[in-house]
């Protein structure tokens, strides 16, 4: 697929992800947090287009598993986080940009979604070192708290660097760790499953039967429902995350395409207020379904 189209696709993405009305818990376009508003991820979204169409260009060299090595899937994230630190004060998309480099640079050699998959996979498994250590530097800048707090590779130790070179670890190696409690590590070690199959389908398929908003919503709560949330599980455990999973449970049930959704967008915004009342924050569940928007759109480009 063309660079520049993949770019479009992953700004469009991370734009409908964040406009998504009312998506419960986050920032949305009538929603904002007191250090963080909705512009922030609009701005966000767009600032990352120039990085992804210089990756998925330079993605176009891959063509068998040696040169994965020299993907420099590190470097792109590590540039996408710095130009998003340029205009925006906190970490908006660190977690998107994660999912979506390496999504946008297997699109740019993939024909189809099985190959998207495979390539992914392939980029992140063959990455170096170098990547790794990039990696750790965006986490850094975007002051994201989380990765490694249970780790012995700490992403806010000085020595964290020098470890990783020691053991020459790669972004697989170092996901891998904090794949057991961290969904969005999970998710990039496991050839994106949420992504891929629970998310991409119903978004396509919500988007082609009513509207735009409504699939970005009801993906958000599948996914959130099915998957509890880490960010929330970090913060405040593992038992709040799955109370959280069991209310966007609820509300899914009450929607009912045939009543306009009368019941479904009351419940809506009541768990909104719940969540932001509560400081509960599915900040994952967003990313994943950055994501899903993503292959959704690609897929449309690529063999079924």
């Amino acid at each position: 697929m063309n660079p520049k189209l993949i770019a479009k696709i992953a700004q469009i993405s991370s734009v409908l992800e964040v406009s998504g009305y009312p998506k419960p818990g986050n920032v949305h376009r009538t929603r904002d947090f007191h250090d963080m508003v909705f512009e922030d991820f609009l701005i966000s979204g767009i600032a990352i287009g120039d990085t992804i169409t210089e990756a998925a260009t330079h993605a176009l060299k891959i063509n068998n598993t040696i040169s994965f090595m020299e993907a420099n899937l590190g470097k792109y994230i590590l540039q996408a986080v710095r130009e998003t630190d340029k205009w925006v004060a906190n970490n908006t998309n660190l977690g998107i940009i994660m999912l979506l480099t390496p999504i946008a640079m297997s699109a740019a050699i993939s024909k189809n979604l099985d190959e998207l998959k495979e390539n992914i996979n392939n980029l992140i498994s063959f990455s170096t070192v170098i990547d790794a250590v990039a990696l750790y530097e965006a986490i850094s800048i975007a002051d994201a708290g989380g990765m490694g707090e249970q780790t012995e590779f700490d992403v806010k130790s000085n020595d964290s660097k020098e470890e990783l070179i020691e053991k020459n670890l790669n972004i697989f190696d170092v996901l891998n760790i904090s794949s057991s409690w961290d969904s969005l590590a999970m998710e990039l070690t496991n050839k994106m499953p949420v992504t891929f199959d629970i998310g991409y389908p119903l978004f396509s398929k919500i988007r082609k039967e009513s509207s735009i908003n409504l699939a970005t919503i009801t993906t958000f709560l599948t996914i959130l429902s099915k998957v509890p949330d880490t960010l929330i599980s970090r913060k405040y455990g593992d038992e709040k995350a799955n109370e959280v999973s069991s209310l966007a449970k609820d509300v899914l049930n009450s929607k009912d395409f045939d009543d306009y959704l009368l019941e479904f967008n009351r419940k809506l915004i009541e768990f909104d207020d719940f969540l932001f009342e509560n400081k509960l924050n599915p900040g994952t569940t967003a990313d994943l379904t950055a994501s899903s928007i993503m292959v959704s759109y690609l897929a449309n480009y690529m063999e079924q």
